[in-house]
Protein backbone atom coordinates (compact mmCIF):
# COMPACT_ATOMS: atom_id res chain seq x y z
CA UNK A 1 0.00 0.00 0.00
CA UNK A 2 1.41 3.45 -0.96
CA UNK A 3 0.87 6.70 0.92
CA UNK A 4 0.58 10.14 -0.68
CA UNK A 5 4.36 10.56 -0.87
CA UNK A 6 4.77 7.25 -2.70
CA UNK A 7 6.35 5.51 0.29
CA UNK A 8 5.34 2.06 1.43
CA UNK A 9 2.68 2.33 4.14
CA UNK A 10 1.19 -0.09 6.63
CA UNK A 11 -1.45 -2.53 5.55
CA UNK A 12 -4.91 -1.88 7.00
CA UNK A 13 -6.19 -4.44 9.46
CA UNK A 14 -9.74 -5.69 9.93
CA UNK A 15 -11.64 -4.56 13.01
CA UNK A 16 -13.60 -6.33 15.72
CA UNK A 17 -17.05 -7.03 14.29
CA UNK A 18 -15.81 -7.31 10.70
CA UNK A 19 -16.14 -10.46 8.66
CA UNK A 20 -12.84 -12.34 8.67
CA UNK A 21 -11.02 -11.75 5.36
CA UNK A 22 -11.28 -14.76 3.08
CA UNK A 23 -8.26 -16.58 1.71
CA UNK A 24 -7.12 -19.85 0.23
CA UNK A 25 -3.74 -21.22 1.25
CA UNK A 26 -1.58 -24.29 1.60
CA UNK A 27 -0.88 -25.46 5.14
CA UNK A 28 0.97 -28.27 6.85
CA UNK A 29 -2.38 -30.11 6.92
CA UNK A 30 -3.28 -29.48 3.26
CA UNK A 31 -5.23 -26.79 1.44
CA UNK A 32 -7.58 -24.55 3.39
CA UNK A 33 -10.42 -22.31 2.22
CA UNK A 34 -10.90 -19.83 5.03
CA UNK A 35 -13.25 -19.20 6.77
CA UNK A 36 -15.60 -21.52 4.89
CA UNK A 37 -13.77 -24.68 5.98
CA UNK A 38 -14.18 -23.59 9.61
CA UNK A 39 -17.86 -22.68 9.50
CA UNK A 40 -19.60 -23.64 12.73
CA UNK A 41 -16.40 -23.53 14.82
CA UNK A 42 -14.58 -20.83 16.72
CA UNK A 43 -11.10 -20.17 15.37
CA UNK A 44 -7.87 -18.82 16.83
CA UNK A 45 -5.79 -17.56 13.89
CA UNK A 46 -2.34 -16.55 15.08
CA UNK A 47 0.84 -15.39 13.37
CA UNK A 48 4.48 -15.65 14.38
CA UNK A 49 7.54 -13.78 13.07
CA UNK A 50 9.40 -16.76 11.60
CA UNK A 51 10.05 -20.50 11.91
CA UNK A 52 12.86 -21.80 14.11
CA UNK A 53 12.68 -18.83 16.49
CA UNK A 54 12.95 -19.33 20.28
CA UNK A 55 9.83 -17.52 21.55
CA UNK A 56 7.63 -18.93 18.78
CA UNK A 57 8.81 -22.43 19.59
CA UNK A 58 7.68 -22.05 23.21
CA UNK A 59 4.33 -20.73 21.99
CA UNK A 60 3.81 -23.65 19.64
CA UNK A 61 4.54 -26.06 22.47
CA UNK A 62 2.05 -24.16 24.65
CA UNK A 63 -0.68 -24.14 21.99
CA UNK A 64 -0.11 -27.86 21.39
CA UNK A 65 -0.50 -28.63 25.09
CA UNK A 66 -3.77 -26.69 25.23
CA UNK A 67 -5.13 -28.00 21.92
CA UNK A 68 -7.45 -30.41 23.72
CA UNK A 69 -8.88 -27.60 25.88
CA UNK A 70 -9.58 -25.49 22.80
CA UNK A 71 -11.20 -28.49 21.12
CA UNK A 72 -13.53 -28.97 24.10
CA UNK A 73 -15.01 -25.52 23.49
CA UNK A 74 -15.43 -25.99 19.73
CA UNK A 75 -12.32 -24.00 18.82
CA UNK A 76 -9.74 -24.74 16.14
CA UNK A 77 -6.20 -23.38 15.97
CA UNK A 78 -4.41 -22.27 12.82
CA UNK A 79 -0.96 -20.66 12.68
CA UNK A 80 0.81 -18.54 10.07
CA UNK A 81 4.20 -17.10 9.21
CA UNK A 82 5.96 -15.81 6.12
CA UNK A 83 7.88 -19.03 5.60
CA UNK A 84 7.63 -21.93 3.19
CA UNK A 85 5.68 -25.12 3.67
CA UNK A 86 8.89 -27.15 3.84
CA UNK A 87 10.24 -24.85 6.53
CA UNK A 88 6.98 -25.24 8.51
CA UNK A 89 7.14 -29.02 8.27
CA UNK A 90 10.76 -29.13 9.42
CA UNK A 91 10.08 -26.73 12.29
CA UNK A 92 6.99 -28.64 13.45
CA UNK A 93 9.06 -31.82 13.55
CA UNK A 94 11.72 -30.01 15.58
CA UNK A 95 9.09 -28.67 18.00
CA UNK A 96 7.75 -32.18 18.55
CA UNK A 97 11.22 -33.33 19.65
CA UNK A 98 11.57 -30.71 22.40
CA UNK A 99 10.58 -31.35 26.02
CA UNK A 100 10.48 -27.73 27.15
CA UNK A 101 9.66 -28.02 30.85
CA UNK A 102 10.19 -31.71 31.50
CA UNK A 103 6.46 -32.35 31.05
CA UNK A 104 6.75 -34.47 27.94
CA UNK A 105 6.86 -33.78 24.23
CA UNK A 106 3.90 -32.53 22.18
CA UNK A 107 2.29 -33.10 18.81
CA UNK A 108 1.65 -30.07 16.60
CA UNK A 109 -1.84 -31.07 15.50
CA UNK A 110 -3.00 -27.73 14.07
CA UNK A 111 -2.20 -26.45 10.55
CA UNK A 112 0.43 -23.80 9.81
CA UNK A 113 -0.21 -21.56 6.81
CA UNK A 114 2.62 -21.09 4.32
CA UNK A 115 2.43 -17.39 3.36
CA UNK A 116 5.55 -16.63 1.33
CA UNK A 117 3.54 -14.20 -0.82
CA UNK A 118 2.34 -12.38 2.34
CA UNK A 119 -1.20 -12.31 0.93
CA UNK A 120 -2.86 -13.53 4.12
CA UNK A 121 -0.62 -11.48 6.40
CA UNK A 122 -1.48 -8.31 4.47
CA UNK A 123 -5.22 -9.01 4.57
CA UNK A 124 -5.05 -9.25 8.37
CA UNK A 125 -2.62 -6.38 8.93
CA UNK A 126 -0.08 -8.74 10.51
CA UNK A 127 3.02 -7.06 9.07
CA UNK A 128 3.97 -4.19 11.36
CA UNK A 129 7.75 -4.51 11.63
CA UNK A 130 10.32 -2.06 10.30
CA UNK A 131 11.77 -4.72 8.00
CA UNK A 132 8.29 -5.40 6.57
CA UNK A 133 9.26 -9.05 6.06
CA UNK A 134 7.94 -10.59 9.27
CA UNK A 135 4.56 -10.88 10.93
CA UNK A 136 4.12 -9.73 14.52
CA UNK A 137 2.48 -11.94 17.14
CA UNK A 138 -1.13 -11.35 16.13
CA UNK A 139 -4.15 -13.28 17.41
CA UNK A 140 -7.59 -13.16 15.80
CA UNK A 141 -10.48 -14.92 17.54
CA UNK A 142 -13.20 -15.60 14.96
CA UNK A 143 -16.67 -16.90 15.80
CA UNK A 144 -18.65 -19.67 14.05
CA UNK A 145 -20.26 -17.06 11.77
CA UNK A 146 -16.88 -15.91 10.52
CA UNK A 147 -16.93 -12.63 12.49
CA UNK A 148 -13.81 -11.29 14.20
CA UNK A 149 -14.52 -11.04 17.93
CA UNK A 150 -11.07 -10.34 19.42
CA UNK A 151 -7.76 -8.98 18.16
CA UNK A 152 -4.53 -9.19 20.17
CA UNK A 153 -1.08 -7.96 19.18
CA UNK A 154 2.16 -8.77 20.98
CA UNK A 155 5.66 -7.45 20.29
CA UNK A 156 8.21 -9.91 18.94
CA UNK A 157 10.04 -10.08 22.27
CA UNK A 158 6.99 -11.14 24.31
CA UNK A 159 5.42 -14.58 24.18
CA UNK A 160 1.64 -14.78 24.26
CA UNK A 161 -0.37 -15.63 27.37
CA UNK A 162 -2.11 -18.73 26.05
CA UNK A 163 -4.43 -19.31 29.04
CA UNK A 164 -5.68 -15.74 28.50
CA UNK A 165 -6.62 -16.57 24.91
CA UNK A 166 -8.56 -19.58 26.21
CA UNK A 167 -10.22 -17.39 28.87
CA UNK A 168 -11.30 -14.83 26.27
CA UNK A 169 -12.96 -17.58 24.25
CA UNK A 170 -14.78 -18.86 27.32
CA UNK A 171 -15.96 -15.32 28.09
CA UNK A 172 -17.19 -14.71 24.54
CA UNK A 173 -19.06 -18.00 24.45
CA UNK A 174 -20.70 -17.31 27.80
CA UNK A 175 -21.74 -13.87 26.58
CA UNK A 176 -23.36 -15.39 23.50
CA UNK A 177 -25.16 -18.05 25.53
CA UNK A 178 -26.32 -16.01 28.54
CA UNK A 179 -26.19 -12.37 27.33
CA UNK A 180 -23.91 -11.37 30.21
CA UNK A 181 -20.46 -9.82 30.47
CA UNK A 182 -17.45 -10.90 32.49
CA UNK A 183 -15.65 -8.66 35.01
CA UNK A 184 -11.95 -8.03 35.38
CA UNK A 185 -9.92 -11.18 36.12
CA UNK A 186 -12.99 -13.38 35.54
CA UNK A 187 -12.49 -17.12 35.37
CA UNK A 188 -15.08 -19.81 34.52
CA UNK A 189 -17.28 -20.32 37.58
CA UNK A 190 -16.92 -16.74 38.85
CA UNK A 191 -19.78 -14.27 39.01
CA UNK A 192 -20.63 -12.40 35.82
CA UNK A 193 -21.92 -8.88 35.21
CA UNK A 194 -25.43 -8.04 34.09
CA UNK A 195 -26.06 -5.18 31.69
CA UNK A 196 -26.94 -1.85 33.27
CA UNK A 197 -30.69 -1.12 33.68
CA UNK A 198 -32.25 1.14 31.06
CA UNK A 199 -35.01 2.64 33.24
CA UNK A 200 -35.47 3.79 36.84
CA UNK A 201 -37.96 0.99 37.43
CA UNK A 202 -35.43 -1.61 36.28
CA UNK A 203 -32.78 -0.04 38.53
CA UNK A 204 -35.10 -0.16 41.57
CA UNK A 205 -36.02 -3.75 40.75
CA UNK A 206 -32.36 -4.75 40.68
CA UNK A 207 -31.56 -3.01 43.95
CA UNK A 208 -34.55 -4.58 45.72
CA UNK A 209 -34.28 -8.02 44.16
CA UNK A 210 -34.54 -11.03 46.50
CA UNK A 211 -32.92 -13.32 43.93
CA UNK A 212 -30.11 -15.13 45.72
CA UNK A 213 -28.12 -15.34 42.50
CA UNK A 214 -27.94 -11.55 42.16
CA UNK A 215 -25.69 -9.15 44.07
CA UNK A 216 -26.44 -5.48 43.35
CA UNK A 217 -23.59 -3.16 44.36
CA UNK A 218 -25.16 -0.06 42.84
CA UNK A 219 -28.02 0.67 40.45
CA UNK A 220 -25.79 0.04 37.42
CA UNK A 221 -23.61 -2.77 38.78
CA UNK A 222 -25.16 -6.16 39.45
CA UNK A 223 -23.18 -9.37 39.78
CA UNK A 224 -24.82 -12.68 38.93
CA UNK A 225 -24.02 -16.31 39.68
CA UNK A 226 -24.28 -18.63 36.69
Amino acid sequence: MMNNEGEVGYNPMPMIGDKAPEFRAMTTKGKVNFPQDYSGSWVVLFSHPADFTPVCTTEFIGFSKLAGEFEKINTKLIGLSIDSLHSHLAWARSVENIDLYGEGKVEVSFPIIADISMDVAKKYGMIQTVARTQTVRAVFIIDPEGVIRTILYYPMSTGRNLPEILRILQSLQLHDEENVSTPADWKPGDEVVMGAPLTLDEADERLNSQDGNLRSLDWYLTMKKI
